[in-house]
């Protein structure tokens, strides 16, 4: 996969509406691999043609973490310098944490930089298997003053909290600078499974947050809807292994957005996409 990357690449530049993720010579002669992704025709589910995500092959996890590290940091720091906030909409699971933990170290104003999940299991905010308990150990031990705004509240099921919850959100000062994702094997992204049958209903409305009930995956959920997350200046998928790089690979032929949920984010009325893999 190309050269062996330094644990701490140049930062690169921030990505942009214009510039698609484009980096300086120095920090791409660092990455293992970058390059369009191949799509096949157009149209692919609902907005026309689709967009090309530029994708960040790296040689390991942590060149990967430090890279789009400086690349969440560079973002949130145009975002105070120039609108005096930044807000931010990170998922969960094992690879966000270690960029959590990189991002904990970082000197920044964290008192002005909002961050919210962008799905989480409707659970106990102390429960293992919680988006929330995840951000506040990872996170938002280092970055303390940071406000966070969570997905869940103390409703028994996602949709008695849903009220509440979009209310709580539709207070953020959005769009947001950047939304972090994540993809499952199935395709997923946020909690935007092919099998809930709440799938349709996450597409169409216009409402920014959905309960959502995987048939293959445990907890009700609550999760940020299509419409949401075309609320953002910049979205990135953050990936790892070979099987999700063949995911990935997958999802990027022509095909349903339905069956594969992550197809979303390169529709052509979606923000930029960036999609960051290492092994």
């Amino acid at each position: 996969m190309g050269d062996e990357l330094t644990a701490s690449p140049p930062l690169p530049r921030p990505l942009s509406r214009e510039g698609r993720g484009e980096q300086n010579a120095t920090a791409m002669a660092n990455e293992a691999h970058i390059s369009p992704s191949p799509l096949a025709g157009e149209g692919l589910g609902r907005g026309g043609a689709a967009q090309t995500p530029e994708q960040h092959h790296f040689a390991d996890q942590n060149a990967m973490v430090a890279a789009l590290g400086a690349v969440v940091v560079e973002h949130l720091q145009n975002a105070i310098e120039q609108r005096g906030h930044a807000l931010l909409a990170v998922s969960g699971g094992k690879t966000p944490a270690a960029l959590f933990d990189w991002l904990s170290q970082q000197t920044l104003d964290w008192s002005k930089v909002i961050i919210t999940l962008a799905d989480d299991r409707w659970l106990p905010p102390d429960h293992a298997d919680s988006n929330t308990r995840l951000l506040r150990q990872h996170l938002l031990q280092g970055a303390a003053a940071a406000r966070f705004v969570p997905l869940v509240n103390a409703a028994p099921t996602p949709e008695k909290g849903l009220a509440q919850a979009t209310e709580r959100f539709n207070a953020l000062p959005q769009p947001f600078d950047l939304i972090l994702l994540g993809m499952g094997d199935d395709g997923h992204t946020a909690s935007l499974f092919p099998c809930a049958p709440q799938l349709q209903h996450a597409f169409s409305t216009s409402e920014p947050l959905v309960a959502m009930y995987p048939q293959t995956a445990p907890y009700g959920r609550i999760s940020l809807s299509a419409n949401a997350l075309r609320q953002s200046r910049q979205n990135i998928l953050l990936i790892s292994g070979a099987s999700k790089q063949a995911v990935l690979q997958q999802a990027l032929q022509d095909g349903p957005v339905e069956q594969m949920p992550v197809r979303l984010l390169w529709q052509a009325d979606m923000p930029p996409l960036a999609v960051y893999w290492a092994p």
